[in-house]
């Protein structure tokens, strides 16, 4: 018995396209789970009160950015990887010196382009030395003497020479270390899209026919 297999060219030219349709439906599959992990990254930073600029540094890329592959990928990132990855560990922070952590109050105000304010440039803004106060119980502080409580709450010089409205204020308080809150969990969203994959390239595949 003899077998003669013919290929012709309608077969290699169905599976041409059959290769051509895993191609786009990989694409597409891995576009739509970036897209939407992107997504669910940034209304997860918005939901835990981080602000629409922080969200707004999660952003997405398709591999390869142009054309189709069954090899295809998504990456998904951050612009600002240590903000969002502090919020996303909860981890413990010291001070680099060893010394205190200046946690700025109310009465300090803020920094350059709304920045967390340091105790240096709280001196040199407002032309007051800060006094260390050591407290047994509770954290420590650096107050401010002979200052005023403007209408904003902020401390600044007083310039009263009776010594009227004058307040020793608590600038800053001083910790030896905080424990900075979880309030993100990227990772369950990450492996809520991977889970999503096979599905979307099933989907892709089909509609491609």
């Amino acid at each position: 018995m003899k077998l003669k297999l013919d290929i012709t060219p309608d077969l290699v030219a169905a599976m041409a396209a059959e290769v051509k349709a895993g191609e786009k439906a990989v694409t597409a599959a891995m576009r739509e789970a970036g897209t939407g992990l992107k997504s669910s990254w940034r209304t997860q930073i918005t939901g835990a009160g981080l602000g629409r600029r922080l969200a707004n540094s999660i952003r997405s890329q398709t591999f390869p950015r142009a054309g189709e592959s069954l090899d295809a990928a998504a990456l998904v990132w951050s612009k600002a990887p240590t903000i969002v990855g502090a919020h996303d560990t909860g981890p413990l922070i010291r001070s680099k010196d060893g010394f205190y952590l200046a946690i700025p109050t109310e009465a300090a105000g803020r920094g350059l382009r709304g920045r967390r304010i340091t105790p240096g440039e709280w001196e040199r803004r407002h032309g007051l030395r800060l006094r260390f106060v050591y407290r047994h119980r509770g954290p420590s502080l650096l107050v401010a003497d002979r200052a005023r409580i403007n209408k904003r709450g902020q401390a600044v010089a007083s310039r009263s020479k009776t010594g009227r409205n004058q307040v020793t204020a608590p600038i800053f308080l001083l910790v030896p270390q905080v424990k900075l809150p979880k309030r993100l969990d990227l990772d369950r969203d990450a492996e809520q899209a991977r889970d999503r994959v096979p599905g979307l390239i099933v989907a892709n595949w089909v509609d491609n026919r």
